[in-house]
């Protein structure tokens, strides 16, 4: 009787475990989003992964600034959330952070594109943005598009690690061996202006504002540089989140519906040197659409 009253017990622990255990599966089975939701507003904080890149988000000062942060800072006080905190990561070790649990969200004008999008949810596009080059001065090479780097067998193109960059200058022709990986812009800019790279790549407005703080007087934009007719170009950017945090995602993109409508997301491009006009996001075009490839 003994041995029969203990086995009955220990079976009846261990479907209390299970019961225990299937319950907080079930109720974690949208990945925390709601906690995190309400845990973002209860601390009245959320923590941003960014790239230090200008204009979209970096740190001057010890204050964060950007098109980007500005949108984000806007979104979530509607929220509720008033505190924006940064965290500084290289920009291809964003999405990774975010999914390693660093950061609540992404704010770097991450440009949409299907393959982030198997990585990390975006919000819906903030921003619109097209490509530049940098050259020596005098543009030695004569190089004014992606093309021109492919069909000079002495061009090389220096390139931040992780942006979509890397992908676009070799649909165009680029070889891998013609391609210099870099940390991030100023990077790029050493490369170049040491005559290691040719030139470098990447948006028109980080790399005409980041020229611009560099004063250097051995580098310049290439003005009439040839936008390449490929899919993700122009990109759209937007804030980032984990996957598992869709009620976090789908509140911002609430809140950020109602501020382009106002035209406070119009305001605040244009007050970090955008174009109101040429960097708004058209009408029609959402974040499903991108992902998919719909967009282009």
């Amino acid at each position: 009787m003994k041995k029969i009253g203990l086995a009955a017990v220990f079976c009846f622990a261990l479907l209390l475990l299970a019961a225990c255990g299937s319950e907080e599966s079930s109720g974690s089975s949208d990945g925390g989003s709601e906690d995190l939701l309400a845990k973002l507003k209860e601390k009245g904080t959320v923590t941003v992964g960014f790239a230090n890149e200008k204009p979209y988000a970096y740190q001057e000062g010890g204050e964060l600034k950007g098109a980007a942060v500005d949108i984000a800072t806007a979104v979530f006080k509607e929220l509720g959330i008033d505190k924006v905190e940064g965290k500084l990561a290289d920009f291809s070790q964003l999405i990774p952070g975010l999914n390693a649990g660093k950061f609540d969200v992404i704010t770097a004008g991450m440009a949409i594109n299907p393959d982030r999008c198997k990585n990390a949810d975006f919000g819906e596009p903030e921003m619109m943005y097209g490509e530049g080059l940098v050259v020596q001065k005098g543009n030695p090479l004569d190089l004014h598009s992606y093309k021109d780097i492919a069909e000079s067998k002495d061009a090389t193109v220096s390139i931040m690690q992780g942006a979509t960059e890397n992908e676009y200058v070799k649909s165009e022709g680029v070889s891998e061996g013609q391609i210099q990986s870099a940390p991030d812009i100023p990077a790029t800019f050493s490369a170049v202006s040491s005559g290691r790279a040719s030139a470098t790549t990447g948006t028109e407005m980080s790399l005409k504002m980041a020229l611009e703080s560099s004063k250097s007087d051995n580098l310049e934009f290439v003005t009439d540089f040839e936008q390449p007719d490929i899919k993700g170009i122009p990109s759209y950017g937007a804030a980032a989140f984990h996957k598992d945090a869709d009620k976090l995602r789908e509140a911002y993109n609430e809140k950020l519906a109602e501020l382009k409508e106002d035209g406070t997301v119009k305001e605040l491009l244009e007050a970090n040197g955008f174009s109101a006009e040429n960097n708004s996001v058209p009408e029609g075009i959402t974040t499903e659409k991108v992902c998919s490839g719909e967009a282009y």
